[in-house]
């Protein structure tokens, strides 16, 4: 005699536990898109081992990029959350932002 064979249905054996929810892992993809580009991950690394706010100036020498395409560059930190900007006349004063998650600066700590 043989033993019944349950049908299997596409996606309905054993469904896996989806941990984070939607605005999570959005906000997450969105940080580590930020962090994907060499030159973004440096400028991080280089917000993080600051003591003082880094001039948007500072970027453009050390870089040797242009101050819109670092500006550019800036916004993409700034929009995933990542950093904080000051004005003081025209210049722009950047640094890590003061409300990262734990996660993030965790993840700083290992990346740069």
């Amino acid at each position: 005699m043989k033993a019944a064979i349950a049908e299997r249905v596409k996606g309905v054996c054993c469904p896996p536990s989806i941990p984070l929810s939607v605005a999570k892992v959005d906000a997450s993809v969105d940080v580590l898109k930020a962090l994907a580009d060499p030159t973004r991950l440096q400028m991080v690394g280089a917000l993080k081992r600051s003591s003082q706010p880094v001039c948007i100036c500072d970027f453009t020498a050390a870089f040797n990029l242009s101050q819109p395409t670092i500006s550019h560059h800036m916004g993409k930190l700034r929009d995933a959350g990542l950093v904080e900007v000051t004005r003081v006349g025209i210049w722009a004063y950047y640094r890590l932002s003061n409300h990262l998650e734990p996660r993030t600066r965790a993840l700083l700590d290992v990346l740069v």
